[in-house]
């Protein structure tokens, strides 16, 4: 099946060598501006996406993001924040890209071309029909996605992805496919700008709504993170003072002995009861 690809059509712009540094960035934000409308036009199949993730999770399953080039990036990173954040397993969230971790920094070629690795590194972390995998790529036809995509499909895995061009391969092999349509990019084909983008937005409304559907979020406070320095150690402190109404110093000394947000506001709150 034919289909646009939206996202290699020639920009809207021409001669961009020759435009001073202040109408490149004048012309690169009008083009962002226009993908948080193309994100909001894709809010429904986000929220379906969401309450499967939600659902799986519940269930003891994990979420897998995989991709290639810069979607396999923003799927890397995405995952390595829910640790710290959310104060959750590393094995919760984990992001796969094609060509591993040396592909993080550096290309690996013809990776995304495999039809086979992309279900092996899968594999590698026992898959199974509890675990939601999320392909992301851009463009909708990346082989390493589209058949890990299918192989989840016939072991029963649910699937589900994020591109940015209607109706592409892969979007017909998701489950419950993620379509923003954001156009061309400024610079043409360049889809780690405006995709990228888009995809960046649409992975932190996943994690981000899924981890406080799960309980991970107390008000609006993160109060799971880790505290793996001082900055969020005296977030944390702030966070037990104002939650208890208690002196910074006591705050302290609560965080101290629990070492976590939510322990210390909660054995604080059972030892008054």
């Amino acid at each position: 099946m034919s289909f646009t690809k939206t996202t290699e059509q020639d920009s809207n712009y021409n001669h961009l060598e020759n435009m001073s540094v202040a109408e490149l960035l004048r012309n690169i934000n009008s083009e962002d501006k226009t993908v948080p409308l193309a994100v909001e036009k894709a809010l429904p199949q986000i929220e379906k996406l969401v309450n499967q993730i939600v659902d799986q999770l519940k269930k003891g399953g994990r979420l897998f993001y995989i991709g290639a080039g810069t979607s396999g990036r923003l799927g890397i990173l995405d995952a390595s924040e829910c640790p710290p954040t959310f104060g959750v397993s590393p094995n919760l969230v984990i992001g796969l890209i094609a060509g591993g971790d040396t592909a993080i920094r550096n290309a690996v070629e013809f990776a995304e071309d495999s039809t086979s690795q992309g279900w092996e590194d899968l594999q590698s972390y026992n898959i199974s029909s509890n675990d939601v995998v999320v392909g992301i790529a851009a463009s909708g036809t990346t082989p390493y996605v589209i058949a890990a995509l299918e192989a989840c499909n016939n072991h029963n895995i649910l699937t589900g992805c994020i591109t940015c061009n209607h109706k592409s391969p892969l979007s017909l092999t998701a489950k419950f496919p993620i379509e923003v349509i954001v156009g061309p990019e400024f610079v043409t084909g360049s889809s780690r700008m405006k995709a990228g983008t888009a995809q960046k937005l649409v992975l932190n409304m996943i994690t981000t709504s899924t981890m406080i559907q799960l309980g991970h979020i107390k008000g609006n406070k993160m109060v799971d993170m880790q505290l793996s320095n001082d900055k969020l150690v005296n977030r944390g402190i702030k966070m037990i003072m104002d939650e208890l109404n208690i002196s910074e110093n006591e705050a302290s000394k609560l965080l101290k002995e629990h070492k976590n947000v939510r322990l210390a506001i909660k054995n604080f709150t059972n030892g008054k009861q």
